[in-house]
């Protein structure tokens, strides 16, 4: 099955989110939701998730999910505004709770706990979950997080920050519980889909010769071509370049608030007395 796959890109933070129907049942799921956040005023706004549910609307969609394909550092998530507007269920991999078990202490989150509850459905490798006529697949893809899944959907994979396109490469994988040696197992598990695979990435930023966004490729092109782990690049080689490069890598603009908002499936800290929500910004002296 070929299922209808929409994007809207968002180029403040080079997000990737995709509205993926079932033709036959125009049965729905949103995957990675953004949030927006103006992080110099603090200034939360809706326009990119609203922008998603018109076009649920104007197209007779009935939006069953909200997939998230691991808990993200470079945006906030809508996740919860697009529940709480639909009733559609927020979907993450089940190893969130290392996620949030690294974070929650960090940002002395008392609102919630380290068992992935913020969350509707945790989903492990090999579950599926139906989509109309079709079915939702899972990959555990760990590396860059260990709570990346990818989400198979027809012909379709959904692979978040595992892969980007193939001249940009692949994900960082120093954040907490990330590993490059794990990351390139997650590779060769998606590199070994049928070639005609679709692939789509989570994230595009423009390399050096290119001024268009693309978010589409195949599991064939990423074999051939991906500048990080083409065929023929060993374990070892990706490891080592990968290592390199993310010690010269400055944490995401928006990874405080992000992470903070996203281990709560996208739902903002508990108000304070007055009503105000905060979000709070661990400071470290170096």
């Amino acid at each position: 099955m070929t299922p209808t796959v929409q994007t809207f890109f968002d180029t403040t933070t080079s997000t990737a989110t995709y509205l993926v129907s079932d033709p036959a049942t125009r049965t729905a799921a949103v995957i990675d939701p953004v949030l927006d956040f103006e992080p110099k005023g603090a200034v939360l706004s809706t326009a990119s998730a609203n922008a998603i549910l018109a076009a649920v609307a104007d197209q007779g969609l009935n939006l069953a999910y909200v997939l998230e394909t691991h808990a993200h550092a470079d945006h906030l998530s809508a996740a919860d505004y697009i529940r709480r507007a639909t009733g559609a269920k927020v979907v993450i991999g089940a190893q969130i709770t290392q996620v949030q078990k690294a974070f929650i202490p960090l940002f002395e989150a008392q609102d919630v706990s380290a068992d992935g509850a913020a969350f509707d459905l945790l989903l492990n490798e090999g579950d599926e979950l139906s989509l109309g006529e079709t079915t939702i697949g899972v990959l555990h893809t760990p590396g860059h997080t260990p709570a990346c899944v990818t989400y198979l959907i027809g012909d379709a994979a959904f692979v978040g920050d595992t892969l980007f396109m193939p001249d940009y490469g692949t994900a960082r994988a120093d954040f907490p519980g990330g590993d490059a040696a794990t990351l390139y197992r997650s590779i060769r598990k998606l590199m070994a889909l049928p070639p005609e695979t679709r692939i789509f990435v989570g994230h595009d930023y423009l390399p050096a010769g290119r001024d268009n966004f693309r978010w589409q490729t195949t599991v064939a092109e990423q074999r051939a071509e991906n500048i990080h782990v083409h065929d023929g690049v060993e374990e070892a080689a990706f490891v080592q370049m990968r290592e390199a490069r993310d010690t010269t890598l400055a944490p995401p603009t928006l990874i405080l608030p992000a992470l903070q908002v996203n281990i709560r499936a996208g739902a903002l800290p508990a108000p304070s007395s007055s009503g105000r929500v905060f979000l709070k910004l661990p400071v470290t002296m170096a």
